[in-house]
């Protein structure tokens, strides 16, 4: 399964409970389409793939799709993750509370200095570094958020692999390569904020610059 259909897949989930909400119980690919900006027959495609079945007329079981997805998306498991490096952008991620909305759990983090981290403001707990090794396997903690400075980057994605994570989701400017732990492959997400940022300034000047040239030739 491609990044691009995971990504669609998390948005119809997202979607399908506000229908749900709202007391809906079937509805059409072309109303999922419109809803995240793509084809009905994408739609149809994706489920398709993941032999999730509908009626012509009648559309999809929302309720149905739920499940469905709860178990591809594997939210049918614990969505637990840890924070390494309580700073400003680890120290957010803890704070930030619309993770709970989608199941996911930070339920800790980690710093090699944690009286240091502003625990005041954070509603999870915060340990030291020695302690994460016990904490994962305890916890069956399966995601590690890597938010350390750059220097620190590839000694704290070696301890998670060490820890037993599965996944990585690395802040840090150093990209981490994906790999295996033992028969199971580590998931990897490098997020280069900066690099980003770039991209957009990039197609911004892009845009301004066919703008201008639109003017000129008239």
């Amino acid at each position: 399964m491609h990044k691009e259909m995971i990504l669609r897949l998390t948005k119809y989930y997202r979607i399908l409970h506000k229908l749900k909400a709202l007391g809906l119980e079937r509805v059409f690919a072309n109303n999922l389409g419109d809803a995240i900006g793509v084809k009905g027959a994408v739609v149809r495609k994706d489920f398709t793939l993941l032999k999730i079945s509908g009626q012509k007329r009648g559309g999809y079981d929302i309720s149905k799709l739920i499940s469905e997805l709860d178990t591809i998306l594997g939210k049918d498991k614990p969505q637990k993750a840890v924070v390494v490096g309580c700073g400003r952008i680890g120290g957010a991620l803890m704070r930030y509370s619309g993770f709970a909305g989608d199941g996911i759990n930070i339920v800790a983090g980690f710093d090699v200095n944690p009286a240091a981290c502003d625990s005041e403001q954070c509603p999870i707990p915060i340990y030291p570094l020695e302690k994460l090794d016990q904490f994962v396997e305890e916890e069956g903690v399966r995601v590690g958020i890597i938010a350390v400075p750059e220097n620190a980057s590839t000694e704290t994605f070696n301890r998670l692999r060490k820890a037993g994570i599965q996944g990585i989701l690395n802040f840090t400017p150093i990209e981490l390569k994906p790999s295996k732990t033992g028969s199971n492959p580590l998931i990897i997400r490098n997020v280069n904020i900066a690099l980003e940022l770039e991209h957009i300034f990039y197609e911004l000047n892009i845009a301004e610059n066919k703008s201008i040239s639109l003017d000129e030739q008239h």
